[in-house]
């Protein structure tokens, strides 16, 4: 009986011990929870810049001289004398028209002439002669009168004759037909012992002129419209006094290495599709454009002296479609609707929304929401670590 009171002793000792231990533990104060200071973020200061305003349009090469090559007399083709897809020279032969009957038509309006001069220098002889009689009464006045009339209706059978002298001699010439420009000839429509006509619909080849060559562009007429706005306004200075300067993309996404310039813009808007033409002329020393190839202009219209651009990664896209970055302002943050324009590089072009010396946030935007306080760093400096505070 003693022992087991002993132990109910020590067990109540034990638990009122717990007890107290448990309470002095609940009324010690609680340790007082760091506070974190203001969240650092990287930040870019927006600053005017001068930024060529570029457009980038669609076009098509087209040669800078193209001839269709057709005969201007009929006959049976004899030869062909070039290999088709080569470079030919202004002036080279391409065909050969059987030339028997020209030939014969030329030799025959050559005799022609040839009497035609004997009759005239008889006809100016006699004339002469008459003309002295006629002083000295050996002849009658109509005697001389004949012969005079004689002389001149000889000289004009004369001409008539060298006239169709000439055009024999010009059909005879016309047998050999050629290329009337250096290029690149196509391939041939006909082969020898073909018969073809005179001034045919269908062409027997074409030659193309590639270097240099045009490329004609559309613009929309709306974007004509707006340039022209932002000039009178002042806001844009045109690019160049002188033709603007171009660059081509080409099919594959590469660019083309020669620049080329723009030559001029149509006067009128096509109604079918609302565009202006413009020209452009663009080297081809190489030959790697072909015409009738896609290609994309870039065309160096205007200059706008007090551009501001944005990183595109600072930029954040709302449901409805608007624009927004994240400013810092007063050391805390702002958000702000911004209109951007076009894309240059991996940045916006602001229309409007922010102003040079403005603090865009470009790192740790994630971070923070509008309204927090902040500490800013250069972005792309190494971010330090967040210190600790208790208050």
């Amino acid at each position: 009986m003693s022992s087991t009171f002993s132990r109910l002793v020590v067990g109540l000792a034990l638990l009122v011990n717990l007890f107290v231990m448990l309470a002095l533990v609940g009324c010690k104060p609680a340790a007082e929870l760091p506070v974190r200071g203001p969240t650092e973020v990287g930040v870019t200061t927006l600053a005017v810049q001068s930024q060529t305003v570029t457009s980038e349009l669609p076009g098509r090469t087209k040669a800078w001289l193209t001839a269709e090559i057709r005969p201007q007399v009929g006959g049976i083709v004899q030869k062909r004398l070039f290999t088709e897809g080569a470079e030919v020279k202004a002036g080279e032969v391409l065909y050969v028209i059987d030339p028997a009957t020209y030939q014969a038509a030329f030799d025959k309006a050559r005799a022609s002439t040839a009497e035609a001069k004997a009759a005239l220098n008889s006809a100016r002889l006699k004339a002469t002669r008459y003309a002295e009689l006629v002083k000295v009464d050996a002849i009658s006045q109509q005697d001389n009168e004949d012969a005079q009339a004689s002389l001149q209706s000889n000289q004009a059978a004369y001409q008539a004759a060298q006239a169709s002298e000439k055009s024999a001699r010009i059909d005879l010439t016309y047998t050999r037909i050629t290329s009337p420009i250096a290029g690149r000839v196509e391939s041939s429509s006909v082969t020898p012992g073909a018969l073809v006509t005179a001034s045919q619909d269908s062409s027997l080849t074409t030659v193309q002129q590639l270097d240099p060559l045009y490329v004609d562009i559309t613009q929309s007429s709306a974007e004509v419209l707006r340039l022209k706005r932002e000039f009178a306004a002042g806001r844009l200075s045109k690019a160049s006094d002188n033709e603007a300067k171009i660059v081509l993309r080409l099919e594959d996404g590469s660019q083309y290495k020669h620049a080329g310039r723009l030559q001029f813009s149509a006067a009128s808007v096509s109604q079918s599709t609302g565009s202006v033409v413009l020209r452009a002329v663009v080297p081809n020393p190489d030959g790697l454009l072909l015409p009738g190839m896609y290609v994309r202009a870039v065309l160096e219209e205007a200059v706008d002296e007090q551009a501001l651009l944005v990183p595109q990664r600072a930029v954040t896209r709302g449901h409805s479609g608007s624009s927004s970055v994240l400013l810092v302002v007063g050391g805390k943050v702002e958000q702000r609707e911004v209109v951007l324009g076009r894309s240059v590089g991996n940045q916006w072009w602001v229309e409007s929304g922010l102003a040079a010396g403005d603090q865009v946030i470009i790192e740790g935007g994630q971070k923070v929401s509008s309204g927090d306080s902040v500490s800013v760093v250069a972005a792309g400096s190494p971010v330090t670590a967040i210190p600790l505070t208790n208050d």
